[in-house]
C-alpha cells in the first residue's frame, strides 16, 4: 500500500509518526510524511514532494488526533483517492467534535479508552460508523542499550509529564465559554460543580460527569445540548487530571521520599521546594525521556482519566525496564496483575501509597520481577510493531 502519514506541531505525534512509518516500511508499504508544519519547505517531507507522491494512488491515510483529516482541502484529497483516514486519538474523544461532523468518507478512528469507543457511538454513531479500541504502545530499546542495575539507577521515583494548577484550567473554562444552560446557571458554574463531583468520586468518567451534573441541577437538555456540555468540558478534565497529579506527587513528597520530576509546570506544586523533591527539566523531546525512565527504579504515572482505557508511560516503562506505578483501569486490571508484571496503588486510599513505593524501592526482588514479568508482556503484545499491524488491519478491513 501506499500511506500517507504528517509531522504537526505536537513533537511526541512526530515520534509516533517516525515509529509506524518505519513498522509500514519493515511491512513492505510505501510511505510519505508531509511536514505540516513547514509547507513552504523544500527536502525529504515538503509540500512539493506530498503532490508528488499523491499524484498516484494513495490508499490510505494515517494520523493522530485528526492532524491531517481536518481541512476541507485534504478530506476531498482523499475522498478522491478513495483512501483510508485512520484517525489515532490519544485523548479523549470529547476534544473532537467538529473533526467527528466532517472526515473522509472511509473514516477509521482509534481510541486508547474503550470508554472512549462507547462515547463516539453514543454521540457520533450515525457519523462515525468504524471506532474502535487501540491500546497505547510503548518503545523497545535497542538491543545494544546497557540495562542499568536496579541499585545504581539515579533516580528512585521519576514522573514525567505536565503539571498545572487546576484552579488555571478552571478559569481558563471560564474565559472560554460564555453561554448558559438552565435556570441561569453560568458555564463556569455548571463546570465547577462538575468538577467537585469528580473529586468526590475517582470513579466517574468525564462524560458520565457531565450527565450526572446536569442531572444533579434537573436541567431537561437537547442531545446537542450535551454535547456542547460535553465539548467545553475539556477544562475540567485536565483539571481533574492535575488534581490528582497535585495529590499523588504530594503524598509522596511529604513521606520523604526522593523524586526526580520532568516537565512543564512543576515549579508550581506546593511540594516543589522540599529537600526530596528534584526538578530535572521543563521539557525535553520525547525520545530523550526514555533513557531518562530507564535510569529510574520506579516510574510514576497518573492515569489521565481513562477509567477502561491505557497510557504510553506504563508501556515505556516495562520496555525501559524500569517499574510503572500506577493507579489502575479497568483495561489494565484486566491485563496486568498487581505485583506480578505491574505496581498499582487507588487514587481514594493514596494513604497506602508510600509503603506500595517503599517496599518496590527495597524489595529489589519484587522489582526485578515486576520488571521482568511486565518486560516480557510488553514486548510481547504492546509495541510500534504491534501498533503497525493493528493500523494495516483496520486499513484493509475498511478497504474491503
Amino acid at each position: 500500500m501506499r500511506i500517507v502519514l504528517f509531522y504537526s506541531q505536537t513533537e511526541s505525534f512526530n515520534f509516533f509518526t517516525d515509529r509506524l512509518t518505519e513498522g509500514f516500511r519493515a511491512r513492505g508499504h510505501e510511505t510519505f510524511v508531509l511536514d505540516l508544519r513547514r509547507l513552504q519547505s523544500e527536502g525529504l517531507r515538503s509540500y512539493a514532494g506530498f503532490v508528488e507522491f499523491v499524484s498516484k494512488k494513495v490508499d490510505a491515510v494515517v494520523c493522530f488526533d485528526g492532524l491531517g483529516t481536518r481541512e476541507d482541502a485534504l478530506i476531498e484529497l482523499w475522498d478522491a483517492h478513495k483512501a483510508v483516514a485512520v484517525d489515532i486519538l490519544m485523548d479523549h474523544p470529547l476534544r473532537f467534535h467538529p473533526t467527528f461532523e466532517r472526515h473522509p468518507r472511509r473514516y477509521l478512528l482509534f481510541c486508547c479508552d474503550r470508554n472512549h469507543v462507547n462515547y463516539v457511538r453514543e454521540y457520533f454513531g450515525n457519523k462515525v460508523p468504524y471506532v474502535l479500541f487501540m491500546p497505547h504502545v510503548g518503545m523497545v530499546p535497542k538491543e545494544t542499550d546497557p540495562v542499568i542495575p536496579y541499585g545504581k539507577r539515579k533516580h528512585e521515583i521519576l514522573f514525567s509529564g505536565t503539571y498545572y494548577r487546576p484552579e488555571s484550567m478552571l478559569a481558563e473554562a471560564e474565559k472560554q465559554l460564555h453561554f448558559s444552560f438552565g435556570d441561569k446557571t453560568s458555564v463556569g458554574e455548571f463546570y465547577g460543580l462538575m468538577y467537585e463531583n469528580l473529586k468526590a468520586d475517582c470513579g466517574l468518567t468525564t462524560e458520565a460527569a457531565v450527565l450526572y451534573t446536569v442531572r444533579s441541577l434537573g436541567w431537561e437538555l437537547s442531545v446537542d445540548a450535551v454535547k456542547t456540555l460535553m465539548n467545553g468540558s475539556v477544562y475540567v478534565d485536565w483539571a481533574i487530571r492535575m488534581y490528582q497529579r497535585e495529590r499523588v506527587v504530594k503524598t509522596l513528597a511529604e513521606a520523604g521520599i526522593q523524586l526526580s520530576l520532568l516537565g512543564r509546570g512543576w515549579e508550581n506544586h506546593p511540594s516543589i521546594h522540599r529537600r526530596n523533591v528534584r526538578r530535572l527539566d521543563d521539557r525535553i523531546p520525547y525520545a530523550e525521556t526514555l533513557p531518562v525512565m530507564a535510569d529510574a527504579k520506579v516510574n510514576l504515572n497518573v492515569m489521565p482519566w481513562f477509567k477502561d482505557g491505557t497510557h504510553d508511560r506504563i508501556f515505556n516503562t516495562l520496555l525501559q525496564h524500569s517499574v510503572p506505578l500506577t493507579d489502575p483501569s479497568r483495561w489494565i486490571e484486566e491485563n496486568f496483575v498487581d505485583g506480578q508484571d505491574i505496581a498499582l496503588y487507588d487514587l481514594e486510599r493514596l494513604e497506602e501509597l508510600p509503603a506500595i513505593a517503599e517496599r518496590l524501592l527495597t524489595d529489589t526482588a519484587l522489582a526485578e520481577g515486576i520488571i521482568r514479568n511486565g518486560y516480557e508482556k510488553a514486548a510481547g503484545n504492546l509495541t510500534w510493531g504491534h501498533c503497525a499491524e493493528w493500523v494495516l488491519d483496520g486499513i484493509r478491513a475498511l478497504a474491503g
